[in-house]
């Protein structure tokens, strides 16, 4: 241990030295971390690794739902949404009974405890849209829906200021997470302006290829727009998008 002289202190790490704050002032230190190697192959690390194992699971297969709805992500994600989405994927793997641990896998674990993730906190469904919707998913079918009665658009969307109209958003993907691989169809309203208008009911429907025993997402969102001489923009690159996990099917459990 050092103490640092001169007139500017400051902490962080460089050069294998931490520099840090403490009750006796300024000081600095040579960092001792553990070695790759260590980490490795020494016993006393073995949560360690197992820890790490899953976790690099958790992580792929989020990456790879997260790239099968990439699509509706471009228009309704917040910057947090790949942490967020791998800390409850981690929750996924842990509830994997079939496997020991450090070998416990998404596949095997309960899927659908991702059911009402929302992709972009500043926009959530739930504090968007205050009206009743049905999600259900038919893998004989191949049909993935979301059913939304008659509303006022004004009385039952929370729409940002500035938005003119709204798009409602479905899309089901369909992810085989052992071979990395996926099936995605989307459906969309028209644009709806945002009044004291009755609209009729909506049907939104995304269809995929039936059989199989691979996990059905159902996503259901909402786009924001604003009208501009006849022409349709996005609101604020789509900032306050919603777009919500509503179901999902797992013929595997």
């Amino acid at each position: 241990m050092a103490r640092q002289n001169g007139i500017i202190n400051f902490t962080g790490k460089m050069g294998g030295v931490s520099f840090y704050k403490s009750k006796d002032g300024y000081l600095a230190r040579k960092s001792e971390g553990v070695s790759k190697e260590t980490i490795k192959n020494d016993p006393a690390f073995q949560r360690t690794r197992e820890n790490g194992s899953e976790f690099g699971r958790a992580g792929k297969a989020g990456r790879l739902l997260r790239t099968s709805v990439r699509p509706l992500l471009l228009k309704a994600a917040d910057s947090r949404v790949t942490s967020r989405m791998t800390r409850e994927m981690v929750k996924v793997v842990k509830s994997d009974t079939s496997n020991a641990r450090g070998e416990r896998t998404a596949v095997d674990g309960d899927i659908e405890l991702l059911r009402g993730f929302e992709f972009n906190q500043s926009g959530k469904l739930n504090a968007t849209m205050y009206a009743p919707f049905t999600a259900a998913i038919d893998r004989a079918t191949g049909e993935a829906t979301v059913e939304i009665p008659s509303f006022i658009p004004q009385n039952t969307f929370a729409a940002p200021g500035g938005a003119t109209h709204m798009r409602l958003v479905a899309a089901a993907s369909k992810v085989d997470f052992a071979e990395e691989t996926f099936n995605l169809d989307t459906d969309e309203s028209s644009e709806i302006a945002i009044g004291p208008q009755t609209e009729a009911a909506i049907t939104l429907t995304a269809t995929l290829p039936t059989g199989g025993q691979e996990p059905i997402f159902l996503l259901f969102g909402v786009e924001f727009l604003q009208e501009v001489n006849g022409t349709m923009y996005p609101l604020k690159n789509g900032a306050f998008n919603s777009l919500a996990l509503v179901e999902i099917e797992n013929d595997a459990k």
